[in-house]
């Protein structure tokens, strides 16, 4: 999927969480391609699972217990009825668990540092955080909000 077509199918969807959420949707939809790589991965396009979200912890409203497993013997994964639910379920993990990232989420390089240098990231699965950090930054840097739409400069 290029790049242009992700921002096109799930913009309104970081708008609409963010909304909900009192998050930045630039962010919210920096992470997911991020996570996704542009909505490509697996997890994405099997599970609706566009941030990588592992497959503990209590239901709620988006996420009904479904899980996925990638096949390689690690982590189980959280699968998703909707995109939609995919989206609401990160933005609302992120202001529960991460209220200091989702206090700054309209700074996104402040946004980056709390997220990336926080327990969201494994170094143990073989994440880097720094790398991660540098990573949300130059996303978020390509996508702007124009008349309540998230576009990709």
């Amino acid at each position: 999927m290029k790049k242009q077509e992700f921002v096109e199918k799930y913009g309104e969807m970081a708008c609409t969480a963010g909304q909900l959420y009192g998050l930045n949707p630039v962010v919210i939809l920096a992470q997911a391609a991020l996570e996704s790589g542009w909505g490509m991965s697996t997890l994405a396009v099997q599970a609706y699972n566009f941030f990588g979200i592992t497959g503990y912890g209590v239901t709620n409203a988006y996420w009904h217990g479904g899980k996925t497993d990638l096949g390689n013997g690690g982590l189980l994964f959280r699968r998703y009825d909707t995109p939609e639910h995919g989206f609401l379920d990160f933005a609302r993990l992120i202001t529960t668990v991460y209220p200091q990232a989702a206090a700054v989420s309209f700074f996104p390089a402040a946004y980056a540092q709390e997220i990336a240098y926080s327990r969201y990231i494994s170094e143990a699965n073989g994440d880097n955080r720094e790398a991660y950090r540098k990573a949300i930054i130059g996303i978020a840097k390509q996508l702007r909000l124009k008349e309540g739409r998230l576009i990709i400069d």
